[in-house]
């Protein structure tokens, strides 16, 4: 994993030389769990958690008013549950990398005063568990070996931004992103994914003007 990190830092130095943004963007994640057992029964009692997340990242435009993100994210995935007899409660922290495109659906008359953007995304994030645990009254278990929770977590998505120029330095904005994880580490019968709507806040600082 180590490894993985390294090469990730590699080419996020890399590929800064080439773009024009750098962005930072943080927020919350409200998701949803499905979970069933190996008989395919589902789990009711599963309720939506609240958990923040963590995104830095580059940017570089494309043509035609699209632009090519990658960055480099820590997500809170969690949720709550109870019945008549325990209540539980999953904490989960994922480390990915986020790849999108964005493209800026506002008329070219109205980009020429660089102060408002509004934009589409669609995206693939890659990622793993590096941290989680469950626990059911009280008592804590690790959930990193799990095998539904373990390996690598594919978690498309879309969305949408918007971004305000606040200097001739930088944007400001906010977004919205809805995704639905695939985990084909679901091997053993039992089967988990996650459907999350994300609300961001983020800061952008351009780089590389020409």
């Amino acid at each position: 994993m180590k490894k993985n990190y390294l090469l990730f830092i590699i080419l996020f130095v890399s590929y800064q030389v080439f773009s024009q943004e750098i962005f930072f963007n943080t927020g919350k994640n409200f998701t949803k769990y499905d979970y069933k057992d190996s008989s395919g029964q589902s789990n009711f009692y599963l309720q939506s958690g609240v958990g923040s997340f963590f995104e830095l990242g580059i940017s570089k435009p494309l043509k035609n008013k699209t632009f090519y993100a990658i960055g480099l994210s820590l997500d809170d995935y969690n949720a709550i549950g109870s019945n008549s007899v325990i209540s539980y409660r999953w904490d989960t922290k994922y480390l990915g990398i986020n790849s999108e495109l964005n493209y800026s659906i506002l008329p070219s008359t109205i980009l020429l005063n660089k102060n408002f953007n509004f934009f589409i995304k669609i995206g693939l994030k890659g990622a793993t568990i590096i941290y989680g645990k469950q626990e059911i009254d009280g008592f804590y278990y690790d959930l990193v070996k799990h095998k539904e929770f373990s390996g690598i977590v594919l978690v498309p998505h879309i969305g949408f931004q918007a971004k305000y120029s606040i200097s001739s330095f930088g944007f400001l904005s906010i977004g919205y992103n809805f995704s639905k994880s695939l985990n084909n580490s679901n091997v053993n019968g039992e089967k988990l994914s996650f459907d999350t709507n994300q609300i961001q806040l983020g800061i952008h600082f351009t780089i590389n003007k020409n």
